[in-house]
């Protein structure tokens, strides 16, 4: 019987003496890792967790940090996954926005909250371990189109908003991305994003849904990931741009290790530049590279097939299965062949919308403006992306309708670097924007107008740093006399953009 939630992607999955998850030196075989979520989830029944109660999830990526996501599943719960990366106050935020009950965390991530949730009096903090034997699933109350997780990204209005995704849309999603990778319970998927990322979140659930094996890895070279590969045998990686620059430029290993059973590398959180391609090609002859792009508001929406990057270089592909792809118009027309439109996603991975927030859901989430013949109208995402579609059905980018920068295959909301930079005391204004760059996709770069006698950028950085996860903090920081307006008086985030883009050409 096909599963229905979340967590019956596990009660069907593997052998019981297959592997399931590897992390270092532990291998977790699928009957170990059933008993283990069955024993986490009975835990969390314990403590009067309530279908629909949120869980957040603070852990290092690691086989506990998969466990709690299937667990909170099987428990009736709503998973909450946090960046490990992410700074007190910023947990905090997410912690105290979802309404967590229970927080999931190791005594190290505790300890580093520095008391930044000790007023959640609501707020039960439980270490990750499950900490009994046991067997059995507990029965998942939820239905299919209710809530399974809440993923937060950055917002363009400033402090992350979460993404409600319904058990139905992970579902849809790990069969939809197995059908057109070929996944299988012959692969061996090397994880290097975090499972807080839709992108990561899916490598985790359609291994299990396969009965496939996840080899867990948190690298901090290029050479760490190349000795995975090889070692394990890896047949799927997936990454973001800054890998990809990380493997060809900054891994000697690449050049000499066997990496034959690789089959395919998939790119997505941003576009992958034709010299990187070609660079991947020569030290992966016998790899397929599948380039993708989505947002976590529906997932995935395009991949471009392997045989296609000749043909469309700056394409992001065409609609995956199960989905349809549009452009429209400023006027609210269906955008003809080489016609720029903003994108809209309809198909089974649009999500539920936004978390506590309405208005915001309403802006992404709209009326299918072209309901298929015999429908009934529904919902579809507009994405804010502008693109324009070919005679074929492949789409290329342009550019984003709002001012959201995109690094290291994070979403980034300028306004929330801006509050950081001036909690610093240093500047009087400042404007943060996006620039191109081949190995973040984006970088980050401050304009700023400094303050009387402000402290070096060297020590404006270092203190961001300590407030700022890292993706967060600013390449760059600029200083300028004043910082140009629109003549509404709003900063001209075009014109800053445009001028600095055109000084590196």
């Amino acid at each position: 019987m096909a599963p229905t939630l979340l967590h019956h992607l596990l009660e069907g999955a593997g052998a019981e003496d297959s592997p399931a998850i590897v992390e270092g030196h532990e291998t977790l075989t699928y009957a170990a890792f059933r008993a283990r979520v069955g024993a986490l989830a009975r835990r969390l029944a314990r403590l009067g967790l309530a279908p629909g109660d949120r869980v957040a999830i603070l852990l290092p990526k690691s086989i506990r940090e998969g466990v709690a996501i299937f667990a909170v599943s099987a428990a009736g719960g709503v998973f909450v996954p946090i960046h490990p990366s992410l700074r007190p106050r910023q947990v905090r935020h997410i912690v105290a926005d979802s309404g967590a009950r229970v927080l999931l965390t190791d005594a190290a991530h505790a300890t580093g909250l520095e008391g930044a949730l000790d007023d959640l009096s609501d707020l039960v903090i439980l270490d990750g371990e499950a900490g009994e034997n046991g067997t059995a699933l507990v029965p998942g109350e939820p239905a299919p189109d209710g809530l399974a997780a809440i993923l937060y990204t950055s917002g363009s209005t400033g402090l992350p908003k979460g993404v409600m995704l319904s058990h139905a849309n992970l579902i849809a999603g790990t069969r939809i991305v197995r059908t057109y990778l070929g996944i299988n319970r012959e692969d061996r998927i090397l994880s290097v994003l975090p499972f807080s990322f839709d992108y990561g979140l899916n490598q985790l659930l359609t291994s299990v849904e396969q009965g496939a094996r996840i080899v867990l890895l948190t690298p901090r070279l290029g050479d760490d990931v190349v000795r995975a590969l090889e070692a394990h045998r890896i047949t799927l990686l997936a990454g973001v741009p800054t890998l990809w620059t990380l493997l060809t430029r900054a891994a000697p290993h690449l050049a000499k290790a066997d990496l034959s059973a690789l089959r395919a590398i998939t790119n997505s959180g941003g576009s992958l530049a034709l010299p990187t391609i070609e660079r991947l090609r020569a030290r992966l002859p016998h790899t397929a590279i599948v380039l993708m792009y989505g947002l976590t508001e529906a997932f995935r929406s395009t991949y471009l097939p392997p045989e296609e990057i000749d043909r469309r270089p700056d394409s992001i592909g065409r609609a995956i299965p199960e989905t349809e792809i549009f452009a429209v118009t400023t006027g609210g027309r269906r955008a003809r062949p080489g016609e720029p439109g903003i994108l809209h996603h309809r198909g089974p991975t649009v999500s539920m919308g936004y978390w506590n927030r309405p208005e915001d859901t309403a802006r992404v989430l709209v009326p299918d403006p072209f309901p298929p013949p015999g429908s009934a109208p529904g919902l579809v995402c507009r994405s804010g992306d502008l693109v324009v579609e070919d005679e074929d059905g492949f789409f290329r980018f342009i550019g984003r309708e709002d001012t959201m920068i995109k690094t290291q295959g994070f979403r980034v909301s300028p306004t929330e670097v801006e509050a950081a930079l001036m909690e610093t005391g240093a500047f009087r204004a400042a404007a943060v924007i996006g620039l191109p760059d081949p190995s973040l996709g984006q970088r980050i770069h401050a304009v700023t107008v400094p303050a009387e006698d402000a402290p070096g950028t060297a020590d404006v950085l270092q203190g961001l740093r300590k407030a700022l996860a890292p993706h967060l903090v600013p390449r760059t920081i600029e200083a300028v006399a004043a910082l140009p307006t629109t003549p509404n008086g709003k900063v001209d985030y075009k014109r800053l953009t445009a001028e600095r883009a055109a000084a590196e050409i």
